[in-house]
């Protein structure tokens, strides 16, 4: 396994070692993912293994970052993998390239062009919105200050899924047959929400009355043309992020008719995002968005 220090990965080793699965984790502390000589050597070490499961991606999404580790680095454990036998590849990506427009999302694609030709089987998971991407304003709420949102609230929506509903699911793809060779769209469980209504819940929750404040979009395009002009060309790209998932809904998107659909969104899961809450609000649970956060 790869990737399995961040949330996700965390929660998929638990949850393949709870099913009772044989688990080597290459990371970090074992050698270098972006080396195909330290993947050779300190990862598979002459070890037959019957699948690989990635829930590795780049920390920033800035294109050095992207290329290196969600393209390169997959690439090379890829390489490895077929060279020593391995059968299955579980990939764990991201809805949001459907509409690629940032490198991130052209860096997975070219990976998993790759994997799908590889021969072995796959299963491409590309989940819907995480728990703590939607979930940086709670502590600003509880101090009483308004919910952001851009334009009305209603530009986007997404059915969110837990770490551990997710866990499950990837773990599910190495034994489903159902779930092979596929690209596996999946959302948390319920209908989709718009940002109106995250926040909306979220006071339900505190007990306290809805006050939003709007957030022009067109105001991250001035950001995103400002630090282009000063040539801070990494916290552009940043911004770029920001923008697009300001602006894209985290949904199947529907080429017939040039739409996200809610419905053709698969839905998985019992956590809910405002379970979520309630447990950050009760200090069980913490977010930390790192450089991904908007607001």
């Amino acid at each position: 396994m790869v990737g399995a220090t961040g949330t996700i990965g965390k929660a998929t080793l638990t949850e393949l070692l709870l099913r009772g699965h044989d688990v080597f984790c290459f990371g970090r502390a074992q050698g270098d993912v972006t080396d195909a000589a330290s993947i050779e050597r300190d990862g598979f070490r002459g070890e037959k293994f019957d699948a690989v499961v990635s829930c590795m991606a780049s920390r920033s999404g800035l294109p050095r970052d992207a290329w290196a580790i969600d393209h390169r680095a997959h690439s090379l454990v890829l390489e490895a993998a077929k060279k020593h036998g391995v059968k299955q590849f579980v990939l764990l990506s991201a809805i949001c390239v459907q509409k690629p427009k940032l490198a991130f999302q052209h860096a997975k694609l070219a990976f998993e062009a790759e994997l799908i030709a590889s021969g072995l089987i796959y299963s491409i998971v590309r989940p819907t919105a995480y728990f703590k991407s939607l979930s940086g304003q709670v502590e600003r709420v509880q101090k009483g200050k308004p919910y952001l949102i851009f334009g009305d609230g209603r530009l986007t929506s997404c059915k969110p899924i837990s770490d551990q509903d997710l866990a499950r699911y990837m773990s599910n793809c190495l034994e489903d047959s159902r779930l092979q060779n596929a690209i596996l769209p999946v959302g948390g469980p319920g209908p989709a929400m718009t940002p109106l209504e995250q926040g909306e819940a979220l006071f339900r929750l505190l007990d306290k009355p809805a006050k939003f404040r709007a957030v022009p979009v067109a105001m991250l395009s001035v950001i995103i043309f400002v630090l282009r002009a000063w040539g801070l060309r990494d916290k552009s790209e940043l911004a770029r992020i920001g923008r697009y998932y300001a602006t894209e809904s985290m949904l199947v998107w529907n080429p017939s008719t040039n739409q996200y659909d809610a419905e053709a969104t698969p839905s998985f899961g019992s956590d809910t995002l405002q379970q979520f809450h309630m447990k950050m609000i009760t200090g069980e649970a913490t977010a930390d968005l790192g450089e991904h956060a908007v607001f």
